[in-house]
């Protein structure tokens, strides 16, 4: 048998696996869970035959990836990594030196998840931390209050892929002449001003951990620029701190690869290093399953934008127990999950959650809720710009349920069904 018909073989054999593995839904008994990574036997064969070909570091998937990727984001460059935390890391890493910058406050939401906000105390910078409304992001007047004569920049998270009011935000930062990450790690494909969420601040994250849009085989991120400059440190940064730009599979693109120097000797520039960098690259076979993933991105997110309206229609009447997300008339978001803010003191969330999970419906509170509640961060150094109400009722009052395009329109109506059963019987 030749290669080509043994890769067929293959093929036949994970086909079926996997038609044999899919199961039906049954109300009660099949868990429901709040994030949901959606892939079949295209990406298991698309896997296993970047492992064939024998190529594990990223090389020509990852390139054609990041092209992709930055085309569907309507930015101009992409840098693949390991993890959306990475990306972070990545993205003030690059702002801090191509900004020359050394200490100063940035702002940022105490609402949300510790990787948005750690890059800030991990590089020596002062995070300020401002509330959110209840569209769970702090709203352009929360920033512009928050901004002192020591503030450099602006860390800007979407929760839930509910878009902030980012264009506002962006016209006070180049106001004020500070820089803006945009954690688009919830966000990618949501849109604002019909603008995609990630399209921008100076740099953007994504994340394609497995609850995301998309999944580079469970884990994996990236970085977004229109800058060259900061790509390009976005890649040395990512990549050891190398100072050759060669891209993943090439050698010599600059044609005088070894006519650099080091301290006198003849050296060759894949091995010189301009910055203190990480290895914080993925593969080559995550990126096989990204390619197959992006092909399907518009279909994953339209469906989390029905899921999210079949909710909300399925859960109205229940509006004097919860309040629901407010989403600007100028936003189009694929929603996360489907998040509800106990209002009626006669609910309990610890009650509901358990009750919810006793009848196999996941459930997740909104990350870190007050980051400054965490353990985490009981020491750290801060200022907190007006009062944190609303995160301290996030932090206590709120729940989200999964609106991952998993969820079929039985399900929205089992899982709504829980709803009403446990908020009338109180």
């Amino acid at each position: 048998m030749n290669q080509d018909k043994k890769q067929e073989a293959i093929h036949s054999a994970v086909n079926a696996y996997y038609e044999n593995s899919q199961k039906t839904f049954i109300p009660g008994e099949t868990f429901i869970p709040t994030g949901l990574a959606i892939y079949d036997n295209i990406e298991m064969n698309a896997m296993i035959d970047s492992l064939l070909s024998q190529r594990l570091g990223l090389f020509e998937k990852g390139k054609k990836f990041e092209k992709k990727f930055a085309k569907y984001c309507e930015v101009e460059h992409c840098s693949l990594t390991n993890s959306g935390s990475s990306a972070s890391l990545l993205a003030l890493e690059s702002i801090k030196k191509e900004y020359k910058l050394e200490e100063g406050e940035i702002i940022t939401p105490a609402c949300g998840f510790p990787t948005t906000i750690n890059p800030i105390l991990q590089l020596g910078f002062k995070p300020v931390f401002i509330d959110v409304d209840n569209s769970y992001n702090p709203t352009p007047e929360m920033v512009e209050d928050a901004i002192s004569e020591k503030t450099t920049g602006i860390i800007m998270a979407h929760t839930l892929g509910n878009p902030a009011q980012i264009s506002e935000i962006m016209e006070i930062a180049k106001r004020k002449k500070l820089f803006v990450i945009e954690d688009c790690c919830d966000a990618y494909g949501s849109l604002y001003e019909g603008k995609k969420c990630g399209s921008f601040g100076d740099i953007s994250t994504a994340s394609f951990y497995p609850a995301h849009n998309i999944t580079l085989a469970g884990e994996g991120g990236a970085v977004m620029t229109n800058d060259p400059k900061l790509n390009k440190l976005i890649r040395s940064f990512r990549d050891w701190g190398k100072d050759c730009h060669c891209k993943a599979g090439e050698d010599n693109a600059c044609g005088n690869r070894f006519d650099y120097s080091l301290n006198g000797i003849p050296y060759d520039h894949k091995y010189i290093f301009s910055n203190i960098g990480y290895n914080l690259k993925p593969t080559e076979v995550q990126a096989a399953m990204g390619l197959e993933q992006l092909k399907r991105i518009d279909n994953f997110n339209n469906a989390r934008r029905e899921n999210y309206i079949r909710f909300k229609e399925k859960l109205s009447g229940l509006e004097k127990f919860f309040d629901f997300i407010t989403i600007n008339e100028k936003a189009d978001p694929a929603l996360f999950g489907f998040p509800l803010m106990i209002k009626n003191k006669r609910l309990d969330r610890k009650d509901l959650t358990q009750y919810l999970n006793e009848n196999k419906i996941g459930t997740r509170y909104l990350f870190g809720g007050n980051l400054l509640a965490q353990p985490a961060y009981k020491n750290i150094e801060y200022r907190v710009s007006g009062d944190l109400k609303n995160s301290n009722k996030i932090l206590s009052e709120l729940l989200w349920i999964g609106i991952h395009p998993g969820i079929t329109e039985e399900v929205t109506d089992y899982v709504s069904s829980k709803f009403h059963k446990y908020c009338y019987k109180k």
